[in-house]
């Protein structure tokens, strides 16, 4: 029998809450490493601690949680990454994100990103979970796109830089080097996208023509000569 759904706006004590948040915690990290089909609720509320009746005042089914499983992942992922996203606004900074994706995803024993692994699995078959997954990407897009703006904005990338387009291409990237570096359990495919991805931001960087003393530049000496 189905349950009657758990109120969205539903308020709870102190100690509700944080039995909730328990709750979304543990099937984070069940559906992290054994995926959403292969987590059941039994499996959430053995490793919760907590009963059937429990889970389902919190929760109306597993698409439920699973809705809160995805907010949850995706405002890890942007924290994971802290200042080296957040303070993103030059080349140099760039190189320090870069380093830092693969500090976060190092060692090849890893379950690729945690927003890509639900994408992957959850896109079809659900829109409610395709919406959510799609503002996630949305806000790790709009950081990358932010700094990139910064960038072009205190002169460093040129004309040709457009941040939307370069945080796109950045996440895409990454992205798929995330998904090669979980399957082959390498770290190598992650140091390539990363590689990849700064190289191509880089490419943008604004040329500068170096003026001699004298105000002419080098090139235009050349050609008087």
């Amino acid at each position: 029998m189905k349950k009657p759904p758990a109120s969205a706006h539903k308020t709870y004590t102190s100690r509700g809450a944080s039995t909730r948040q328990r709750i979304v915690d543990t099937t984070a990290s069940l559906v992290y490493a054994k995926g959403v089909e292969g987590t059941s609720l039994d499996d959430v509320r053995a490793a919760a601690r907590v009963s059937k009746s429990q889970l389902y005042h919190y929760f109306a089914d597993k698409d439920a949680l699973v809705r809160d499983v995805i907010s949850t992942q995706a405002a890890r992922v942007l924290a994971a990454q802290g200042t080296a996203l957040t303070q993103l606004d030059s080349l140099k900074t760039l190189r320090r994100w870069c380093d830092c994706i693969l500090a976060l995803n190092g060692g090849g024993a890893n379950g690729g990103c945690p927003i890509g692994s639900l994408a992957n699995e959850l896109s079809n078959k659900s829109e409610q979970a395709r919406a959510l997954l799609v503002a996630g990407f949305n806000s790790w897009e709009d950081r990358l796109a932010e700094g990139f703006a910064k960038m072009k904005e205190n002169g460093e990338l040129g004309d040709s830089a457009i941040p939307r387009d370069l945080a796109i291409g950045v996440l895409c990237t990454i992205q798929g080097g995330l998904l090669l570096a979980k399957t082959s359990r390498s770290e190598g495919p992650l140091k390539v996208a990363l590689d990849l991805a700064f190289n191509h931001v880089a490419s943008h960087r604004r040329s500068l023509t170096r003026s001699s003393p004298s105000g002419v530049s080098p090139s235009a000496k050349r050609r008087r000569r």
